[in-house]
């Protein structure tokens, strides 16, 4: 099978979604999209929005994976990454980010919510030293 044949079919509709706070970072909220279910997990694909009130304590880590994609869609979030510095993603906003950059979230809007794509769905995260 190739990595792009998947076995399932899956629709999500946001006025039927739940966001929830169990996730990487508790100071988002992530609705899964039902990609990892339809890809047996090769791919995973969410919204994540800010909880409001609640600020990054902007620790280092990086992520082990093939694949990482952010687009977001509204509001806005600074990322520092390793030999690139600080970055202000912007609504429409778009950084593919390689396998094991360091990197951090520094602040977000309140009202940011942004999109994420990974491969596969399932993947390690380690805090690490600033670079």
């Amino acid at each position: 099978m190739s990595i792009w044949s998947t076995p399932g079919f899956t629709i999500s509709h946001a006025d039927s979604a739940t966001f929830e706070g169990a996730g990487l970072r508790p100071f988002f909220e992530y609705r899964q999209l039902g990609v990892t279910e339809a890809t047996n997990g090769k791919f995973g694909a969410h919204v994540i929005r800010a909880v409001p009130g609640m600020e990054s304590p902007g620790t280092w880590h990086i992520h082990k994976l093939d694949f990482q994609m952010v687009y977001v869609t509204q509001g806005w979030v600074v990322f520092e990454y390793e030999g690139e510095g600080e970055h202000v993603l912007r609504a429409g906003s778009c950084v593919l980010q390689p396998s094991g950059i360091r990197h951090r979230e520094v602040r977000h809007s309140d009202d940011m919510e942004l999109i994420e794509i990974v491969s596969p769905a399932e993947f390690a995260t380690h805090t690490a030293d600033a670079p």
